[in-house]
């Protein structure tokens, strides 16, 4: 008797395991698909050539693409993460005033004053504003 009737909950687990596979294969054929149009270091025939291959025979396309390039999908993830943390970090000290605290700009100012170089009135201003 076939596998799944003689025993109705491991038919259920095959089936979860087969429409798991499937949710796999897609989402690694979209992300081949994305990283073809996302390379830099290929020109437009080769992508053209890439696309329709995976589009024409897309369990070989995306074997040979995983063979033939499989180190430059890598790269090209690594280096959109580190392009996207390094603006990340960038907002960060931009919305954060660059990681000075208001402590040192207010030891910056005393010692402007200290040296005459910015009057009473105007150290009085500074501080008020960057104590609000």
């Amino acid at each position: 008797m076939v596998l799944g009737y003689e025993y109705p909950i491991l038919g259920f687990f095959w089936s979860v395991l087969i429409l798991f596979i499937w949710l796999a294969w897609f989402m690694l054929l979209f992300r081949v698909v994305v990283d073809i149009f996302r390379a830099k270091d290929m020109g437009g025939l080769a992508k053209a050539c890439w696309l329709l291959f995976t589009a024409m025979v897309p369990f070989l396309g995306v074997f040979l693409y995983l063979i033939v390039r499989g180190n430059k999908l890598a790269e090209n993830e690594m280096s959109d993460a580190k392009a996207q943390q390094d603006a990340f970090a960038q907002y960060v000290q931009s919305v954060s005033g660059g990681g000075v605290s208001t402590a040192d700009e207010l030891a910056k100012l005393a010692d402007l004053q200290a040296k005459g170089v910015i009057s009473e009135a105007e150290f009085a201003a500074q501080k008020a504003r960057l104590l609000s």
